[in-house]
């Protein structure tokens, strides 16, 4: 299986999260908690990639990271 590139929202999320010092465990726990919703690690990296965008998910995880205003293209 191929493996897809990070989109721009997924390079600076993931460069957040070492900045910070957390897993990404901690972010989906973080998100899942923010939101109230189901959230795990596929989903996750299907944001990561620009496979999926859903407004409420990416809102959550740029004001737990910090990211205000980035762009998920």
């Amino acid at each position: 299986m191929e493996r897809k590139e990070l989109c721009a929202f997924g390079i600076e999320g993931k460069k957040r999260l070492v900045e910070m010092n957390r897993p990404q465990e901690w972010l989906i726990e973080q998100v899942a908690e923010d939101t109230g919703q189901y959230f795990d690690s596929g989903y996750l990296q299907k944001i990561w990639t620009g496979e999926r965008n859903p407004p409420k998910i990416i809102a959550s995880i740029s004001k737990i990271l910090g990211l205000d205003g980035q762009d998920t293209a």
